[in-house]
């Protein structure tokens, strides 16, 4: 069987046999696609995606979400529209236990996903106080996740797999956790859903729910489709390329805790793997390859890679195929630091955020874009 790792070189490498007018001429198409794209849209995008304020797993605001999306997608002209089903039950309540011995002693200098904590630290939690936002609570029960392909016209039985999660908590809209990466997703189904747009391999847009319980959604998908691969209903999977939070990156927290007012120049687009992976190696090629794809096609911000992708539906992925995941900053170390206030809280409403924050998500849009025209061989009619 031959390994992803080999379909991935293949797809994207220009061999050097090639004549530069093969090179200019896909130059030219994914510079046309990445054209595609607009600051405005992209933002229209989450806002209508904030009128369902957090989306949360198991209400009627998040099935809302979920027709909104739907009715999104297929207007784009994406083929395939369908929801995947589920039943999410949450776990029992641990149990208080009076035992007098200690259990061992935790690490606090080791981030979630293997990275290790530096400089200033500060809280990071979740709302749940339902009074600063009167909304109804979750119940368990059936769950639905909406997704599309674009069918590959040479090789549509291989599939890179594109997600968001489109659910939120914090009891407020949402809109940079996980409304940025939904409308990425949705933005990306549109552009490759264009009528004049063909790509050889496959590509599935996915907007998973139940993120904030534990990766429901996603490990649902894995149990039921992973067997599936290569049947007509499910294309072989050749890599997994997740979207989360990706507006706020304006530093470390200062020594007080407080954090800087606008979005830093220096912001990036972090791109992660996870080196414990049984695909490590070959997310790690597939993170270079958003990173050059980042260099030469995003207009303002530059990506960076990391070895410690954590606590996102890649996660499920990452086993079986190449997955990676992109964000504001890296999950662990920076996230999970506090580098981002309005992570799960009320304050994560569309209004938070400037252009200039938007515009960094935009720049994550341009990346994925711009490396999936490669890999999945996009062409312009």
């Amino acid at each position: 069987m031959q390994r992803p790792l080999v379909i991935l070189l293949t797809a994207l490498s220009i061999p050097t046999a090639l004549p530069a007018q093969a090179d200019s001429s896909r130059d030219s198409i994914i510079v046309q696609l990445v054209g595609r794209l607009d600051l405005e849209r992209y933002k229209a995008t989450i806002k209508g995606l904030t009128r369902f304020g957090d989306r949360r797993q198991g209400t009627d605001r998040n099935r809302a979400a979920l027709d909104w999306i739907e009715a999104q997608l297929r207007s784009y002209g994406c083929t395939g529209v369908a929801r995947l089903k589920y039943n999410y039950q949450p776990p029992a309540p641990r149990a208080r236990t009076d035992s007098a011995a200690p259990g061992p002693a935790r690490d606090t200098t080791r981030a979630s996903g293997g990275g290790r904590y530096r400089g200033v630290r500060t809280r990071t939690g979740v709302n749940n106080d339902s009074l600063k936002q009167t909304a109804q609570a979750s119940t368990p029960g059936a769950r639905e996740e909406v997704y599309c392909t674009k069918i590959g016209a040479t090789h549509p039985g291989e599939m890179y797999v594109v997600g968001g999660h489109m659910d939120g908590i914090g009891w407020g809209e949402a809109a940079n956790d996980d409304g940025s990466g939904t409308a990425l997703v949705m933005e990306l189904a549109r552009v490759f859903s264009g009528p004049d747009v063909r790509t050889d391999r496959s590509i599935r847009f996915i907007l998973w729910n139940n993120e904030e319980t534990g990766l429901n959604g996603s490990r649902a998908y894995v149990e039921q489709r992973r067997a599936l691969q290569g049947s007509p209903e499910e294309p072989k999977w050749l890599g997994m390329i997740q979207h989360d939070m990706m507006l706020f990156d304006h530093g470390m927290p200062c020594a007080d805790g407080t954090l800087a007012p606008e979005q830093r120049p220096e912001a990036d687009v972090n791109i992660e793997f996870q080196a414990s992976a049984k695909f490590a190696n070959e997310a790690q090629q597939l993170a270079w390859v958003f990173q050059r794809a980042n260099e030469k096609y995003a207009t303002d911000y530059p990506a960076s890679v990391g070895s410690h992708m954590t606590n996102t539906d890649s996660a499920p992925f990452q086993d079986y195929v190449p997955a990676i995941s992109l964000r504001e900053n890296e999950r662990g170390t920076q996230i999970g630091a506090g580098w981002d206030p309005n992570w799960h809280q009320p304050t994560d409403l569309y209004s938070t955020y400037s252009d200039k924050d938007f515009r960094l998500g935009l720049n994550a849009a341009q990346t994925t874009l711009a490396a999936l025209a490669g890999l999945a061989g996009a062409t312009i009619k």
